[in-house]
């Protein structure tokens, strides 16, 4: 169904290009030169058709170029949060799994509390 669609939208606008070339197949020059039109130095004889879809080539390049430049923002922002779910799914991972192991591995709660019979944490801090 899609490549009937693109053949219903292709084949008439092929046929434009076509009709359009035919009867615009005058030469024309286009001229680089801002000071000597009749005879300009840096110039191109070409038909006009294909000068009309060249500078309509470059405008679809331009403009997705600038759309692109546009979006970076966009990309970035979601390249973050991408990496931020993958970091969050596999935190997740880790607590499920921590979760779903045996509980004989926590320490035995002395005359201290968790943190020994001293009383104090890794750092040596008094509790």
């Amino acid at each position: 169904m899609r490549k009937f669609f693109s053949a219903l939208l292709l084949i008439p606008l092929g046929l434009f290009f076509v009709v359009f070339a035919v009867a615009n197949r005058h030469l024309v020059t286009v001229s680089f030169d801002p000071f000597n039109s009749t005879f300009p130095t840096v110039g191109v004889t070409l038909p006009l058709f294909v000068v009309i879809i060249v500078v309509a080539i470059l405008g679809v390049v331009a403009g997705g170029t600038a759309t692109w430049f546009r979006q970076r923002h966009w990309r970035r922002s979601a390249r973050r949060h991408e990496a931020d779910a993958r970091a969050a799914r596999a935190q997740l991972a880790d607590w499920r799994a921590g979760a779903a192991a045996p509980r004989g591995d926590l320490p035995a709660l002395t005359q201290g509390g968790p943190y020994g019979a001293g009383g104090r944490d890794k750092q040596d801090a008094t509790l």
